[in-house]
């Protein structure tokens, strides 16, 4: 948001509007920060990623909302002793935040994400796209149940937020396709390659093993 200028200082911010934006670092013409090279901008640029945010700037009134598109990092997950990168590595996240009447905050954070690893059933490659829409409500002095464990002093842990809606967000299972066959228990082929002929011989029951050990004369 542009800030307003004050009509008795040329250049500068009106009152109002400081805290606003962040602070300017000056630099020569041609120089970045520091004095070090500008880099021009390019198409392959990775967006800045936000692992916390300060709800206290937004400088929210009481019943007031707003809504941000942030991107937020995760770490990989381990599942079953399985590791699963999280893809993308910046990932876009539609973050809402309410100022309650009563204090405090009600948020809502929802976004997508793809994760790859090995298939739980055969063992191939899985990429399955999870859908996330988690809710959260800080206000203190409220109880257990209104204190949530991502929001400290009006900071929010963006992303450990992301790494524990995303886990509870998980199917069951990690499938590369919700038909998988899964592994032959006897040999291990893979039953999504093998044609329909594939069968085994019955093994004979264990439990019966001693009665065939018998010889009647």
């Amino acid at each position: 948001m542009a800030g307003r200028r004050h009509a008795g200082h040329p250049g500068a911010l009106h009152p109002s509007a400081r805290g606003l934006i962040p602070r300017a670092v000056v630099s020569k013409p041609g120089r970045g920060p520091a004095g070090f090279p500008r880099r021009p901008a390019t198409l392959g640029s990775i967006p800045q990623r936000t692992d916390s945010f300060d709800l206290g700037g937004l400088r929210l009134s009481s019943g007031e909302g707003r809504r941000l598109q942030l991107h937020a990092g995760t770490d990989p997950l381990v599942l079953s002793g399985q590791r699963y990168a999280i893809e993308p590595a910046s990932l876009p996240v539609t973050l809402d935040v309410s100022r309650m009447t009563a204090g405090g905050y009600a948020l809502r954070l929802r976004f997508e994400a793809c994760l790859t690893g090995p298939c739980m059933r055969c063992l191939g490659a899985a990429g399955p796209t999870v859908a996330v829409d988690a809710r959260e409500v800080d206000q203190a002095g409220a109880g257990d149940e209104l204190d949530s464990p991502y929001v400290s002093d009006a900071e929010l842990d963006l992303r450990g937020w992301v790494r524990d809606a995303l886990a509870l967000a998980l199917p069951s299972q990690v499938v590369c396709r919700d038909d998988c066959a899964g592994l032959c228990p006897v040999c291990g082929e893979d039953l999504n390659l093998a044609g329909a002929d594939h069968a085994h011989e019955r093994q004979p029951d264990p439990r019966w093993a001693k009665l065939r050990e018998l010889r009647l004369d």
